[in-house]
């Protein structure tokens, strides 16, 4: 849920005048994080312990997004908007990379 909500706010940062709608879908996406990070968790708990050092990986690309979310957030709550897309595409770049990490252990890697 929260990759949706982001990649939906970022294609609202190419409108104008969205930015509110854009700043109230990066909040439902960071809103959203815990319940993955939790599924997360129990997935990653029952990994051999080469993927879970992978695992680890996307947890910590995980972080580097949801910071830069929760600094756009910020940013577009004050008199920063352009700082906020800024950060915004940052975080969306770091979940880019998270998510193909991600994919890689569901689907690439023998169990």
């Amino acid at each position: 849920m929260p990759i949706g909500a982001w990649l939906s706010a970022a294609v609202l940062d190419l409108l104008p005048d969205e930015r509110r709608a854009a700043r109230t879908l990066v909040g439902v996406g960071l809103v959203g994080v815990a319940p993955a990070a939790v599924s997360g968790w129990v997935d990653w708990a029952e990994l051999d312990l080469p993927r879970r050092r992978l695992g680890l990986v996307h947890a910590v690309t995980n972080v580097t997004a949801v910071a830069l979310y929760a600094a756009s957030f910020a940013a577009r709550g004050g008199d920063h908007p352009g700082l906020g897309r800024a950060l915004g595409f940052m975080g969306l770049a770091a979940v880019g990379v998270t998510g193909a990490i991600g994919g890689h252990l569901a689907h690439h890697q023998d169990p």
